[in-house]
């Protein structure tokens, strides 16, 4: 009876850091909060229990066996969070947080309760790469189209204008006596209609502009 109440102790720990990691998360508003973190790592802390202490009673058992299949059980669960939308993955820290926060329940399953609340402690504080600092900051690329005519120095003013060296594409298009161009290239300016139609109205060899969606 004393070695259960030792175990269950084990998980009420895991209650606790995992409510921590979640309410991180929850503070960002991300897909996962509280309540995911906290079943995970208590789930993680009851598994491990069981697979170190639930067979005893077996000769030469694996004690590693039934904790091994944790891993690629979060796999699975991470993959439902992680989301692909509009050139932009979202989810994937998430996804990343859920992993490691059942491994701090592994860790407290396991009675490396040190090593649960450090770990714990170093998943928390991502919250500091979400400050407004430059350092943290994920850098934005806009897709541009662009349709002008003629080419040669023309190519290497709209590159100019739009501060790149090169276009991700190019398709060159004869139309009666012009010679239509058209190039999509990626910046990381973001550029409004405002001035885009300045950039129309000072450029008369560009025919058209279009801003696509934002690219990662």
């Amino acid at each position: 009876m004393l070695e259960e109440l030792k175990y269950l102790i084990s998980i009420l720990i895991a209650v606790v850091l995992g409510f921590a990691i979640g309410f991180e998360r929850k503070l960002r508003f991300k897909e996962a909060g509280i309540r995911t973190h906290t079943v995970v790592c208590v789930g993680s802390a009851l598994i491990m229990v069981v697979s170190k202490y639930g067979f005893v009673d077996i000769n030469e058992y694996d004690a590693s066996r039934v904790a091994a299949q944790i891993v690629s059980g979060i796999g699975f669960l991470g993959a439902g969070i992680i989301i692909y939308r509009k050139h932009e993955i979202h989810g994937l820290t998430t996804a990343a947080g859920v992993w490691a926060t059942s491994g701090v329940g592994m860790a407290a399953g396991a009675g490396l309760y040190i090593v649960a609340a450090g770990a714990t402690v170093i998943i928390a504080v991502q919250c500091l790469f979400h400050l407004n600092c430059k350092l943290f900051r994920t850098k934005k690329y806009f897709q541009i189209k662009i349709c002008f005519v003629n080419g040669g120095e023309e190519c290497g003013k709209v590159k100019e204008l739009f501060q790149t060296d090169r276009f991700n594409r190019l398709v060159i298009e004869r139309k009666g006596e012009e010679t239509l161009y058209h190039a999509t290239l990626n910046t990381d300016e973001e550029y409004s209609s405002a001035r885009l139609q300045e950039i129309m109205a000072e450029n008369p060899f560009i025919k058209s502009l279009e801003r696509c969606n934002d690219e990662t």
